[in-house]
Order: structure tokens, then sequence, then C-alpha cells
């Protein structure tokens, strides 16, 4: 292998990884733990995605009984690092509370933020959200925050120490693809933390499009447990992240309002009719 091409595989390989605090991920799929049919399914999905980080709801595992079978007991610590969240909290108390019950429970001092703001559309409440993320981080938490689409909370939730910002594509569960692809650059431009596309992706092709847009990562739970072959959509994911990551690396094309042909003309002798057949004419005299 030339000095060269070692060089750029050990940049690619660099690249191909999403750092989020200490921790480093070669997979840029996150996928969650809920609405699965068994644990069991759960787990081969989560294979089956190559994701490294899953997350877990606090206030849905069974804490204080221990001995009770739990969806802890269907994943391998040394293979996923668990990611617990704070699904179900409506105020920044609630939230820090949990996440705090989390790390003690000894799950991790990770924690994805989440302070819902409406039961009806389940949207963020983003001042309680920044709130939070203060005290958490001060509290030594590494918080990954979930939020709307907007640039300008992504930027303040950087400025509190959030580890990432994590911009919903859609309303949760809602399976609606990237609804604001404009604002998703915006917070791209606006921060230099990575950023998540979180919530709102129904299928392959819409993970594809949000790696395009250069998203660092997507995580996703609905459209994998939700499908009617998890561990097949499973994988479809895993597939679309990784070619969305390497067309976002290579580089489109720009876009052109007339055609433009692929074989190169430069060179090449065109003959038109009038002139073919006066030659053919001069032959034959």
């Amino acid at each position: 292998m030339s000095t060269q091409h070692s060089a750029l595989s050990t940049k690619h390989t660099a690249e191909s990884r999403l750092r989020i605090g200490e921790i480093e991920l070669t997979s840029r799929l996150i996928v969650g733990t809920g609405k699965y049919a068994t644990f069991a399914l759960m787990r081969e999905a989560i294979d089956a995605s190559g994701a490294q980080m899953v997350t877990v709801a606090v206030r849905r595992i069974n804490l204080d009984r221990p001995h009770e079978e739990s969806l802890l007991d269907y994943l391998d610590r040394s293979r996923v690092t668990l990611l617990p969240n704070t699904a179900g909290c409506y105020t920044a108390e609630e939230a820090i509370r949990t996440a705090t019950l989390g790390r003690e429970a000894g799950l991790s001092n990770l924690v994805k933020l989440e302070v819902i703001g409406d039961q009806n559309t389940l949207l963020p409440d983003t001042t309680a959200l920044l709130e939070a993320t203060r005290v958490l981080v001060k509290d030594g938490f590494i918080v990954m925050p979930y939020t709307n689409d907007d640039p300008i909370m992504a930027k303040k939730l950087e400025d509190a120490g959030a580890a990432c910002v994590m911009p919903l594509a859609a309303p949760i569960g809602s399976g609606q693809g990237i609804i604001n692809p404009l604002n998703i650059r915006f917070i791209l431009e606006a921060v230099s933390v990575p950023v998540i596309v979180d919530a709102g992706v129904g299928t392959a092709s819409d993970a594809a499009v949000a790696m395009e847009l250069g998203a660092d990562g997507i995580l996703m739970n609905t459209a994998i447990a939700g499908a009617r072959d998890p561990v097949k959509m499973a994988r479809a994911m895993r597939l679309a992240v990784e070619a969305g990551r390497l067309a976002y690396d290579a580089g489109r094309i720009p876009k052109k309002s007339h055609a433009a042909a692929s074989s190169p003309t430069e060179g090449l002798v065109v003959a038109r009719p009038g002139h073919q057949r006066a030659a053919e004419s001069t032959r034959s005299s």
C-alpha cells in the first residue's frame, strides 16, 4: 500500500467515527429499545442495525425490582453503550430527577435529555430543555438534548455545554421524514458539536437524506420497531446511514437546469448530414 493511500485510509477511518464527549462510535446509527413485540426481537433488530449506542427510557426500567426480567437483560453492554433518556418528562425538574436516578442506578452519565412541552404534538419545551441542560452539565452529565429544528436554540444548547444537539426531523413517531431540510442545514452551520437527527424518520430513504445533508448521526426507534419486519428494516437503516454518509463525504454534483452530456465531447469530429452526403458524392464520382 502506498504512503498516500495509507494516509487517505487513516483519514477516512478517523472521519467515519462519531464522537460524543469521550465516546467514539464507528456506527452513526443510534436506536431505541421501545415498542418491540418481545425483548428477543428487540435484540435481533439491534444486532441487525449495527448500532453501538441504544436508548433506554429510565422511567420504563424496573430499577426498584432488579430480579424481574428487564430489557437490560437482553442488551450486551460490552457491545453497546446505554443512552438513558428522560422520555415522559414535562418539566426541567422532572427531567433532572430522572437523569439523576438513572445515573445512581448505574446506567450511565450520558443522558438523552427530553422535556416535552405538549402532550398532543410531543414537541419539546425548549425553555425547560435549556434550563435542564445547564443544570445537568454542571452536575457532570454528558447531555444530548432532543430539540426542535431551530438553529438559534441549537446554538444556545451548545453554549450551555451540550455534547451534541438532536433536532427533530418531524414530530416523534410521525414517519414523515425531514420536513425542513433547510433548518437542518442552518443548524449544521450554527454549531460545532455533532448534529444527530432525531424523531420522525419513517424509512431508509429518510435516513439517507438526513446523512446526505451532513448530519453526524441519526437516532430512531419507531421506524424500526414499528415496521412489518423490524429486523429487515434495521438492516435497511444501517445501509442507508452508511450510504448517506459516504455520499456526503464524496460530494454530490451540482444541480443544473439543463442537460449535460455524460460522455466528453472535446476532440470529437461530428459530421453533419449535409457534409456526409457531399463526401459520399465526391467518392462515387
